[in-house]
């Protein structure tokens, strides 16, 4: 299927979903060895704080000892361990790219599958709160993925997805655009030894829907209630999206 733009990511070369999928497969898989460190280094360790504010967000879900939760693209699995300790809910992490989930599987993240976000190999309407911390950008059609996380929660669950995106304020976006295309490469690059995947990194932000119109887009997908809080300045915005009981 032919990308569009706006429609989803759209990595440099890439013509067809199919494309924007094994570059940003082979991407995170270049970098995963250095994934965390990035991570903390380049956030000013300020991903920690983002991660525990989305923890906050959904404990009433996670309290629950019959509760079930997925982590999408959850990477080395920073949140989908944080979610685990949080409460008594199953979180099971699932993510597309094998050298993540090796990182995850090594801090002792148990539950894991490794499977495309656009299409689940898990049961319609049996999943209480499904979260997406970073990745959710990254996907080669936002509305597929809205969709496909739609089918697999129950009536009334909720979808959090943590993502990246454009600080309102203009003076502070453009210190953000400044640190993104000039620093940030340059310091991706010197660590991990990919310059693509820092590169790719302020683009995807870029292009990604600002926080207003992503929850627009949630509810066109047939969510109920979203809602949307941004976190430091707006560098960062955390949806809630809940199904329709």
């Amino acid at each position: 299927m032919a990308l569009e733009a706006g429609k989803g990511t759209t990595p440099p070369g890439a013509a067809t979903e199919e494309q924007a999928a094994r570059y940003v497969r082979g991407m995170f898989g270049q970098v995963a060895h250095r994934y965390d460190l990035l991570n903390h280094v380049l956030s000013f360790q300020i991903d920690k704080y983002w991660r525990r504010r989305t923890v906050a967000r959904v404990q009433h879900i996670l309290d629950r000892a019959d509760a079930r939760v997925i982590d999408l693209a959850c990477g080395t699995g920073d949140l989908t361990l944080a979610l685990t300790r949080a409460g008594r809910a199953r979180v099971v992490g699932s993510d597309f790219c094998h050298p993540m989930l090796i990182g995850a599987a090594a801090k002792n993240a148990r539950l894991l599958f490794e499977a495309d976000a656009l299409s689940l190999p898990v049961a319609s309407t049996s999943v209480d709160l499904v979260t997406c911390a970073f990745g959710f950008r990254n996907f080669v059609n936002y509305r597929r993925g809205m969709t496909e996380i739609l089918r697999v929660l129950k009536p009334g669950g909720t979808a959090a997805i943590l993502e990246f995106s454009t600080p309102p304020n203009a003076a502070f976006r453009a210190f953000y655009n400044f640190y993104s295309k000039q620093i940030l490469p340059r310091v991706g690059a010197l660590i991990s030894g990919s310059k693509d995947a820092y590169t790719y990194l302020p683009e995807s932000v870029k292009k990604f829907p600002v926080a207003d119109v992503l929850a627009r887009e949630f509810q066109e997908a047939g969510y109920g209630q979203v809602e949307y809080e941004l976190l430091t300045f707006g560098i960062v915005a955390l949806h809630l999206a809940r199904k329709k009981d």
